[in-house]
């Protein structure tokens, strides 16, 4: 206690004496003095140890509080080496405070032991007292000997201490300096981008300005740099002008997000049109609403991202399930191959359909939500485009989908992806696990491939980009041919063009028949390798690229909508996924609330319902959970969650397991029978 009272001692200044057998004094040497008597000598001895114990803590309690003044880290600041250390310390304080009265009572012994030797005693007496007095000199060296190395060990452990600690405050502050510094950089850079597109806007586009002012949806280029510089990384659309002849129009299937005093139920049914006759062309403009992505992703570094919340602002209006069905917007490559006598031309175009795939992802650097247990996702084209698609979320830790597209051009297309992802610091790394199969009614051909690695660049400072990084080999099961295609990751000294793709399509024997060339994001040409020796690598292949009249346009990417940058860069067909539809599943993703809530500009909103639909599948696990446990409390057997239109299989062709369609969904959608349905929204 650092205060005193009357008729108390302080333990850290305090003499404690033994008197005799029974009595020992406390006194600190002043005033104040305790005489005390215990009930036998064992009793006294007890209240002797525990008093020196702490009389020992006292002391280093002290000696702790008065160095505590020129400590530079706050208590808060303690680490818990600090606190082991301390514990440490106290127990081989104990250990001290024991050694001293081991050698106090030894001496004692021994003195004892001595005067019985003094006296006159039978032999056999004189020899048991030499034995017991030899051991007890035993045991006091050897109590000596381990309370020195306990204390060599505190010394070196304090010693250390101070260099971990050192060290410790050393990283500390270089992280936060580097914080510092990345955050200034990244204001800098803001500054700089918005100071070079007043420079060379300005000038051209007073007129658009002036124009700008009558749209009150869209405001002029001043406007803009009242925002918070402090917190903004994403920047508004740069084409102001675009904003104004556009328009914000209305229409039902493009309801103002300021209309709150609607619900969700009737705004949907009001934006319900029919996909058989007019499809959307746009949707709300995305709100320049500032954030700052450094202040989240900094905590983020070497985790699993589908772990992190995230707020809205990092979306876009699709769920990965809409992102995945995506990947038929040139469904009509694989409607060639179907027609395609040959197995290796067929195999040209399929190659082409795994390329294209990827020209949706070029601008797109907004992160689609993630599918809640059980959500799905239909999109019915049978009668326009020939196929019909549907897609799961068939779990949740990992993140899998499951996707089955039919066409009545003669194929089926099935895959189940399993999305991981890691963020680097710099850059972000979106592996996607799983295998894809393709398979044509008529020949019975059934092609294999898995995806490449994206990658997100720029997290902290600059402007976003992604690059496709990797190799993809596509096998044909039932003759053995096989397409190597190489997606060439970016180089800032490559003298070659950006995402580039090549390709070889290869016959059982390793010949090559075809080259493939281009990008990911705007085409792939064919070359037919003309037949001849050594057709086997370099030489096939410079010949395939000096026969110009054999090349042939396999894939071009349509070109994106009007104003594509003020609406995500939504492609035509991504424009349209998320359009309200009737007769579609309670599970499906169109009727997903926070989404819809997040297209129509509502993202406060959208924030907070999203916590709620996380929070009820959170309850929804434990509750799986607390059935499982008591299942196997019981002996009682537990069914685990299972998917509702997709089961588990082991792939005959890649002996792989993976949830496989198993029917029903369309004869449920034709009956509107959806009792099986689970409520997730």
């Amino acid at each position: 206690m650092r205060h005193t009272c009357r008729g108390t001692i302080n333990l850290a200044t305090a003499n404690i004496t033994v008197e005799d057998s029974c009595n020992f004094v406390i006194s600190n040497g002043g005033a104040q003095t305790y005489h005390l008597k215990a009930s036998s000598e064992v009793e006294r001895q007890r209240w002797v140890t525990a008093l020196e114990l702490a009389k020992a803590k006292a002391v280093k309690m002290l000696e702790e509080s008065d160095d505590s003044g020129d400590e530079s880290v706050s208590q808060t600041d303690k680490t818990e080496l600090q606190s082991t250390l301390r514990t440490l310390s106290s127990k081989v304080e104990d250990l001290s405070t024991c050694n001293d009265l081991i050698a106090k009572h030894g001496t004692a012994l021994q003195r004892s032991l001595s005067e019985l030797e003094t006296l006159r005693l039978p032999a056999e007496s004189t020899e048991k007292i030499k034995q017991v007095n030899e051991r007890a000199t035993l045991f006091r060296i050897t109590s000596n000997a381990m309370i020195n190395a306990c204390r060599d060990f505190l010394m070196l452990a304090q010693t250390h201490s101070k260099k971990w600690q050192k060290s410790l405050q050393h990283e500390r502050d270089q992280r936060i300096r580097l914080e510092e510094t990345l955050e200034q950089l990244a204001k800098q850079h803001n500054h700089l981008e918005r100071a070079f597109r007043g420079a060379t806007v300005l000038p051209a586009g007073t007129a658009g300005s002036g124009g700008s002012a009558k749209d009150p949806c869209c405001p002029a280029k001043g406007d803009l740099s009242d925002e918070d510089e402090e917190n903004e990384f994403f920047d508004a659309p740069e084409n102001i002008a675009a904003l104004e002849t556009m328009g914000h129009k209305r229409t039902g299937s493009n309801i103002s997000g300021t209309s709150s005093d609607i619900s969700l139920e009737e705004q949907y049914k009001h934006q319900v049109e029919d996909t058989k006759k007019e499809k959307r062309t746009r949707i709300p403009y995305k709100p320049n609403y500032s954030l700052n992505l450094w202040s989240i992703m900094k905590n983020c570094i070497g985790k699993e991202l589908s772990k992190i919340p995230m707020p809205v602002n990092f979306n876009e209006p699709l769920s990965m399930l809409q992102r995945l069905t995506e990947d038929l917007e040139y469904h009509e490559l694989l409607d060639r191959a179907a027609k395609c006598e040959s197995s290796l031309e067929q195999l040209c175009y399929v190659a082409a359909f795994t390329v294209s795939s990827y020209s949706t992802t070029v601008f797109r650097t907004s992160k689609p939500f993630n599918p809640l247990l059980g959500e799905t996702y239909e999109l019915d084209r049978l009668e326009e485009s020939g196929y019909r698609s549907l897609c799961e979320q068939v779990s949740h830790h990992p993140p899998a989908a499951a996707h089955h597209a039919d066409s009545k051009h003669g194929w089926t297309l099935r895959q189940e992806i399993k999305i991981t992802s890691k963020f680097r610091g710099k850059y972000l790394s979106i592996m996607p696990l799983g295998t894809i199969h393709c398979v044509f009614h008529a020949s019975g051909n059934h092609y294999t491939w898995k995806k490449v690695t994206t990658t997100v660049h720029n997290i902290i400072v600059g402007k976003l980009w992604i690059d496709q990084s990797g190799e993809i080999e596509i096998v044909n099961h039932k003759t053995g041919d096989k397409c190597n295609l190489k997606f060439v990751p970016y180089s800032y000294f490559s003298r070659d063009v950006a995402r580039k793709v090549t390709g070889e399509v290869t016959d059982p024997t390793g010949k090559v028949h075809f080259l493939l060339l281009g990008t990911w994001d705007e085409k792939m040409d064919c070359y037919k390798v003309a037949s001849g020796s050594g057709d086997n690598g370099a030489e096939a292949r410079q010949r395939a690229h000096e026969a110009e009249d054999s090349r042939v346009l396999l894939w071009k990417r349509n070109p994106l909508p009007k104003y594509a940058e003020n609406m995500y860069y939504f492609s035509e067909l991504a424009l349209t996924l998320n359009a309200p539809e009737s007769g579609t599943a309670p599970t499906d993703s169109r009727r997903r609330p926070d989404q819809r809530l997040m297209e129509n500009g509502r993202w406060d909103e959208a924030n907070a319902e999203k916590q709620r639909l996380e929070e009820k599948q959170r309850l929804s696990r434990k509750r799986r959970e607390a059935e499982a446990a008591r299942a196997t409390e019981d002996g009682t057997p537990y069914d685990p969650y299972k998917p509702l239109w997709f089961e588990r299989k082991k792939d005959p062709v890649t002996q792989e397991l993976a949830h496989v369609y198993r029917g029903g969904y369309w004869e449920s959608k034709e009956k509107q029978d959806w009792t099986q349905c689970p409520d997730i929204f």
